[in-house]
């Protein structure tokens, strides 16, 4: 897939009048951090800068995907990078992983997507004074827990930038990859495997049966048997979570939630401002082209 594929599938808006569920609009502070770091802390991602410059290095966007945020973890095995990303077919993740590599060195890698999209963020965020959010929000990040959580460690391990759209986009990627590593830890605890985990979270925000865990490279008959497995406990019916699966979802979402506090409580009765200045600029990312406009894609981690 290159980038202009990835815009087509993933670029088109919700549907005028999609009522958004409770979850986007009512979130907790944790949740409402996470989703406002979203667009800044993705950006490498989504922008067609750092896109051009790791296709110059012979990466497509899911080997710029997958290769971006594994090189972190420095150079391990497909399986473990597989094991840290969760919620993907680990086959395809190892495979991205593996054909990453062969393109480049991931130190090499990190090294030219880091600049590129720094670039890029300067540009989308010209005129905008980033310091004291940047720096408030990176020392809430970088003092959390980093136990059983290897995608936030190996981000941390970069070091505080001293650049403001640098440490601003540092410091959104460390809340969520710590935020991510927390739910991986929530949902094994629950018992759930990655693709009913999936399935959980697309109809809890709203989104459609398959339509979000089909993205993630599962195969028909794999999910098809997950919701089976789902609706054997009572917690889904006819496309939809029931009383109990909801209630299960919920649970998850809490105790990923429990694991940010220490993040909320850090930033203290500052967050509504962080939240908002960071929403303001992925508004701003959004209008740039350089993030889906859709809410709910934002939700879905």
């Amino acid at each position: 897939m290159d980038y202009a594929d990835a815009v087509a599938a993933f670029f088109m808006p919700r549907q005028e009048g999609t009522e958004l569920p409770a979850t986007v609009t009512g979130g907790s502070p944790a949740r409402r951090l996470r989703d406002a770091c979203e667009p800044v802390a993705m950006h490498a991602v989504w922008n067609r800068t750092t896109n051009e410059r790791l296709a110059q290095l012979g990466l497509d966007f899911l080997t710029s995907y997958v290769g971006g945020r594994g090189a972190c973890l420095g150079d391990p095995a497909g399986a473990v990078v597989a094991a840290a990303f969760a919620w993907f077919e680990p086959g395809l993740v190892a495979g991205l992983w593996e054909a990453a590599r062969n393109a480049v060195p991931p130190g090499r890698l990190a090294q030219a997507r880091d600049e590129a999209t720094v670039a890029s963020l300067r540009e989308v965020l010209a005129g905008e004074d980033l310091a004291e959010v940047a720096n408030l929000l990176a020392g809430a990040a970088e003092a959390a827990d980093g136990m059983g959580r290897p995608l936030f460690s190996g981000r941390r391990a970069d070091g505080r930038p001293r650049d403001a759209a640098h440490c601003l986009w540092w410091a959104c990627g460390l809340v969520r990859e710590h935020r991510g590593d927390s739910h991986v830890a929530a949902a094994a605890a629950a018992g759930l495997d990655p693709v009913e985990m999936n399935i959980l979270t697309e109809l809890w925000i709203g989104m459609p049966l398959l339509s979000y865990t089909a993205t993630r490279g599962w195969a028909p008959d794999v999910m098809q048997r997950a919701v089976a497995r789902l609706e054997g406990r009572g917690w889904v019916r006819d496309g939809a979570l029931t009383g109990e699966g909801l209630a299960e979802r919920l649970g998850i979402e809490q105790r990923t939630d429990a694991q940010e506090q220490p993040i909320v409580a850090a930033l203290g009765g500052r967050i509504d401002e962080v939240c908002r200045r960071l929403n303001h600029w992925g508004q701003l990312c959004i209008e740039a082209g350089a993030f889906p406009p859709d809410i709910l894609k934002r939700a879905a981690g």
